[in-house]
């Protein structure tokens, strides 16, 4: 039987999945460029580490994680190559408590909408585990607004709201899009943007 992490180490092992296009999405750049990823920063389900990445060239004390160590050595060499001091350790996002620390800002690009309803509850609370008080998630996710089939679960709007109902507040939820490698005949996804932070 094939484990969860080997499937990742899988998607991660020959050419690079659709999701990895070896730069920052444009939604997270535009947020480091605002300052905004700053302090002790967590991106949750890393891959190989663009985003983590990105918030220690800003100045963040950052760490990624993801189940899937062929990423995380992905990452890690990277952060050589560039000559940036962020942190990358082979980690299950649902269980963030066990790192032992905890972060202003959480990162989540790509990860939110992999998981089933079960799964994302205690995703939530897992957030809460870590995340100061006061502390912001910001969240980039498949939108139900994405025509076609192919693809992770889309997303509504409806369902983040529903997700974070409790101990959260929602500062917005706007429409945006993933950069992805080609597939489809396309090179973008529509996805939703979430600032949402832990009172």
């Amino acid at each position: 039987m094939t484990t969860p992490a080997a499937e990742w180490d899988s998607a991660y092992q020959d050419s690079p999945p659709t999701w990895d296009i070896g730069r920052p999405q444009p939604a997270f750049a535009r947020l480091a460029d605002g300052g905004l990823l700053s302090g002790r920063v967590l991106d949750a389900g890393c891959g190989t580490g663009e985003h983590a990445l990105l918030a220690a060239a800003h100045g963040a004390a950052a760490m990624g994680v993801d189940l899937s160590g062929v990423a995380i050595e992905k990452a890690r060499a990277k952060a050589a190559e560039r000559g940036v001091a962020a942190r990358f350790e082979v980690a299950d996002a649902l269980h963030p408590e066990r790192l032992g620390e905890t972060f202003d800002t959480v990162l989540d690009s790509g990860l939110f909408h992999v998981f089933d309803d079960a799964g994302r509850a205690r995703y939530v609370t897992s957030l809460a585990a870590v995340l100061e008080p006061g502390g912001t998630y910001y969240m980039m996710c498949f939108s139900d607004r994405q025509p076609g089939v192919w693809g992770p679960r889309r997303v509504r709007r409806e369902e983040i709201e529903h997700a974070f109902a409790d101990d959260w507040e929602i500062v917005s939820v706007s429409p945006d899009a993933f950069s992805i490698n080609p597939i489809m005949g396309t090179t973008t996804a529509q996805a939703w943007m979430a600032v949402i932070r832990r009172r």
